[in-house]
């Protein structure tokens, strides 16, 4: 079984409330149709869907006029009002933002977990939710990864990587790299169930070259073996001593992670999202995400450029999440 398809299964076992809030966008609408026919998830549509066809078992939610309106407008406003919000701001945010109907669903239980960002940017996908989920206890920041699989590879754990962030945080400090680190290794062993090897990446290995873009990942790894001691991370390696045995073997011949990496901490956003976009295009890899880890329920980020079964792919993973 590959990897979606176990995402798919570990969903169906305990079926899981996620909301698309993006109902003008046809492969929406469509994935939408996928993920209840295949078990995945009970789905829920704020807004008239784009494309006129058979919605069956698919709760379809208009806010103008659902029953519930009232509630989310009343606690929208009590959540946010030390922040400037009034009824009337909050009525409209609902009326003419689904992502921020979305979220509030959530907040109050009639959901658990939202995928958006089709035809949305990623800050419209995550301000509501920073702004009424907020990030979950005792963790520093949110950040977001793509779940890579490659095909027929005998790199990571036969082929499927973490690759972080490379959707969120544009150049994270030391702190913020660290926390990144760990928090893609909690997501890895929650979504693959496999140990997570965090490779803190850099174009030097373990010194073998000077410059203050290499101090930064140099002190983010001390930071992270330091504050995270349960996840192996080690760093700074280049990518093909991160994963290569190898190029481990002469690179970095005393890591245990070197050449065994599948969890992978680009230095910036630029490194990363790059990175991802050329696996994903050279390499015909499955890419899912950006997933969002630290909010305090799962609320996950699509590319624009996603395809309809990448969508039911990311609402697998999001009904996974929301199990945990």
């Amino acid at each position: 079984m590959n990897f979606i398809d176990s995402i798919k299964e570990r969903a169906r076992s305990q079926k899981k409330k996620i909301v698309l809030p993006e109902t003008m966008d046809e492969r929406v609408v469509e994935a939408a149709i996928t993920a209840k026919e295949e078990g995945i998830a009970d789905i829920i549509l704020v807004g008239n869907p784009v494309k006129d066809i058979p919605l069956d078992g698919i709760e379809v939610v208009l806010p103008e006029t659902d029953f519930k309106t009232e509630e989310l407008v009343n606690a929208l406003y009590e959540l946010r009002k030390e922040k400037g919000m009034t009824l009337e701001k909050a009525r409209e945010l609902l009326l003419t933002d689904y992502m921020y109907y979305a979220c509030m669903l959530v907040k109050l239980g009639y959901a658990d977990g939202v995928v958006s960002g089709a035809c949305h940017s990623t800050a419209n996908t995550l301000r509501p939710s920073l702004q009424i989920i907020k990030t979950k206890p005792g963790v520093k920041l949110v950040s977001a990864f793509f779940l890579m699989v490659v095909p027929n590879c005998e790199y990571g754990s036969n082929g499927t990587f973490i690759f972080a962030d490379s959707g969120l945080e544009q150049n994270p400090d030391p702190e913020r790299l660290a926390a990144i680190a760990a928090s893609s290794a909690e997501s890895f062993a929650l979504l693959v169930q496999e140990e997570p090897m965090v490779a803190m990446l850099s174009h030097s290995t373990m010194g073998s070259a000077s410059h203050a873009d290499v101090d930064k990942v140099v002190e983010a790894t001390r930071i992270a073996k330091e504050t995270y001691p349960q996840y192996k991370i080690d760093g700074e390696l280049q990518l093909d001593a991160a994963i290569v045995p190898s190029v481990a073997s002469s690179k970095a011949p005393n890591s245990e992670v070197a050449g065994h990496a599948n969890v992978l901490v680009f230095p910036d956003l630029d490194a990363g999202n790059i990175g991802y976009k050329l696996v994903q295009r050279l390499a015909k890899a499955e890419a899912y995400g950006p997933i969002t880890q630290g909010i305090a329920a799962p609320i996950n980020d699509l590319s624009r450029g996603c395809s309809k079964e990448d969508i039911v792919g990311v609402i697998a993973i999001t009904a996974v999440q929301a199990q945990k």
